[in-house]
């Protein structure tokens, strides 16, 4: 990889910055000093250091965060937050982008990467990766809804769901469940109890696939690199049925 692009990979401004950078000879390789933007270095195999200081260059970054509400599942937006902006600059810099998306008010478990195949494959129809969501309902929420669910309902605009388990939690005015769904239509959840007359008043991910959110370990608003374990069994995902 050309120099110039690694150091702007990893934070040090635009490729304009650092070969400004560059030319004042504290960028070296080996020990042997850069000047020239168009070298090409190994970072794995290289010790690249800048001012002393080693560069740790990462090709994709994988990241759960628990996402709080007011945030849009966007990498930017001209007037409102995204999740990109709770990120450290050093993960920031790696451009990942949200493993589908949240809702703007949805709590709980987003997905982080720049690895696109990754993405793709937890994505894809074809692959039925289940997501659980816990959520409150306005409304008593019965085995009836339960078996609809089961079933697949039909939203407003005429599209019939993928089945869903609908577990119930407590029922009466005000109903706590969790619901597993293997797709990703837009407000699904919020619209699948639309169409049994109820109405959704807190939702929150709690998984996605093999990963499940930690909320002792990660607070709202908190992330942390996924292990190398986690990003295997994303990868070994299988597809479900329910």
């Amino acid at each position: 990889m050309r120099i110039d692009k690694l150091l702007a990979n990893v934070g040090y401004g635009s490729r304009k910055d650092v070969k400004k950078m560059l030319k004042t000879g504290v960028v070296k390789a080996d020990g042997e000093v850069i000047k020239d933007p168009k070298v090409h270095v190994n970072p794995d195999e290289q010790h690249v250091t800048v001012n002393g200081e080693k560069i740790e260059y990462k090709e994709f970054v994988y990241l759960i965060m628990n996402k709080p509400a007011g945030y849009l599942s966007a990498t930017e937006d001209e007037l409102q937050e995204t999740v990109i902006d709770l990120l450290e600059m050093e993960d920031a810099v790696c451009q990942p982008f949200p493993v589908g998306r949240l809702d703007k008010d949805t709590e709980g478990l987003l997905l982080l990467t720049n690895d696109g195949q990754l993405s793709h494959q937890l994505l894809s129809p074809k692959k039925h990766v289940p997501k659980t969501y816990f959520a409150t309902i306005l409304g008593s929420v019965t085995e009836k809804d339960a078996e609809a669910f089961k079933k697949g309902v039909e939203l407003d605009d005429g599209y019939v769901t993928k089945p869903a388990n609908l577990e119930i939690l407590t029922s009466g005015n005000q109903s706590t469940i969790h619901i597993t769904i293997t797709e990703g239509k837009y407000h699904q959840v919020k619209r699948m109890f639309e169409s049994v007359g109820k109405k959704v008043t807190y939702l929150k991910r709690i998984s996605m696939g093999p990963i499940k959110l930690d909320e002792d370990e990660l607070k709202v608003g908190e992330y942390r690199e996924l292990t190398e374990d986690e990003i295997e069994l994303l990868r070994q995902a299988q597809p479900i049925e329910l």
